[in-house]
């Protein structure tokens, strides 16, 4: 199967199914050098983790993260970084029923349509258990953008029609929220909202935003590689992502020029800046200085308990009930996924940004040679 690898110079591939003994992630191009322990990545796999509050799926996951290579003394040894995690409470019993039929709002049917088989058991490659493995690999370029001083935070901005007031934004509570929440009223009235849409049998959608602090001007590329583009593929390969934006994204639609344009200036510090930003941090495709913003939409939950109509292999109509152990929002357990993403992406594009100076490659060879 190709597509199931990500990256440039810094190049993570996923493996393993949702239903199989373990999903797993390697990530290459990783350099030498920086501390590295599983409890380093066991933060993040927490965040990401099933069973945790009454809004996720009852499916009892521990999510215990093993480094199989690339590690010696605690320290990367620039060598592949094999990680394992392994899935101890999978029921496939709860599929049996699926093993003909396509679930409304899932891969199942592109899938058959394309391979001529499938894994019927919650998804196989397309279950948003492959999530896990992004994590995995993404918390290991979080640890060090932040040795670089870059900060990147991604927290739920809605939940159906429930929204988020940046006015009170607190980041502790993305953390301690059920709904990754920075805001206490619109976590409770999520969870309420959350908590109907579960007696109706049905499931929610929702919004996530990230936002990356302190990148520096000239990171990405100008024509296909654009920063913007490359961040955009990387969170439109998260399975529930539907749609994403950056800065004010669809509102520019009716913008004009004269307010959707950021004003350059000088700051206090005597470094270039914008007045406003608009453009969420990127222009022409290299980041600008400013705090990049990125927004996603989250499709609802697909795996519903109401009966369904669809069809099976053999091109007969069909009724379908689903089963088993399901999120009613998939958001607040994709906010860490997103986070995650948007590093790999970042520190990629970073490292590939290293040679676009010819100063920049003969400043570091001339101490060698």
């Amino acid at each position: 199967m190709a597509g199931s690898s990500f990256g440039r110079i810094l190049n993570v591939t996923t493996w393993g199914e949702s239903h199989g003994p373990a999903v797993g992630a390697v990530l290459d191009g990783f350099p030498a050098g920086m501390e590295l322990c599983e409890q380093d990545i066991q933060k993040f796999l927490d965040r990401r983790r099933p069973g945790r509050s009454s809004i996720s799926t009852p499916r009892k996951e521990d999510d215990k993260v093993e480094i199989l290579s690339g590690i010696f003394d605690g320290k990367t040894t620039g060598t592949p970084i094999s990680l394992l995690i392994r899935n101890t409470s999978a029921h496939s019993s709860d599929y049996d029923d699926l093993k003909e039929c396509f679930r409304p709002g899932h891969a199942d049917f592109g899938f058959y349509e394309k391979y001529g088989i499938r894994d019927y058991r919650g998804g196989g490659r397309s279950s948003g258990r492959e999530t896990a493995a992004r994590v995995a690999a993404g918390a290991i370029a979080q640890k060090f953008l932040g040795i670089m001083g870059v900060d990147i935070v991604a927290y739920t901005r809605s939940i159906g029609p429930i929204q988020i007031d940046r006015a009170c934004f607190d980041r502790q509570l993305i953390y301690t929220t059920q709904t990754a929440m920075p805001d206490a009223n619109a976590d409770k009235q999520a969870v309420e909202f959350i908590s109907k849409c579960m007696a109706e049998k049905d499931s929610t959608g929702g919004s996530i935003e990230c936002v990356i602090k302190g990148l520096p001007a000239g990171i990405g590329d100008p024509v296909f590689d654009k920063l913007d583009a490359r961040l955009a593929m990387a969170l439109m390969s998260i399975g529930a992502v539907k749609d994403v934006s950056i800065g004010d994204g669809s509102l520019v639609e009716t913008a004009k020029g004269s307010v959707n344009n950021d004003p350059f200036m000088i700051n206090e510090d005597g470094v270039v800046t914008t007045k406003t930003n608009h453009c969420g941090g990127i222009l022409g495709g290299i980041s600008d200085g400013n705090d990049i913003v990125i927004g996603c939409s989250i499709k609802p939950t697909p795996s519903i308990f109401q009966e369904q109509d669809t069809v099976d292999e053999v091109w007969q109509e069909r009724k379908l009930t689903i089963k088993g152990r399901h999120d009613p929002v998939i958001v607040p357990r994709a906010v860490v996924v997103v986070e995650c993403m948007c590093a790999l992406t970042i520190l990629d594009s970073m490292m590939t940004g290293m040679s676009a100076k010819s100063d920049n490659i003969l400043k570091f060879y001339k101490k060698i040679l």
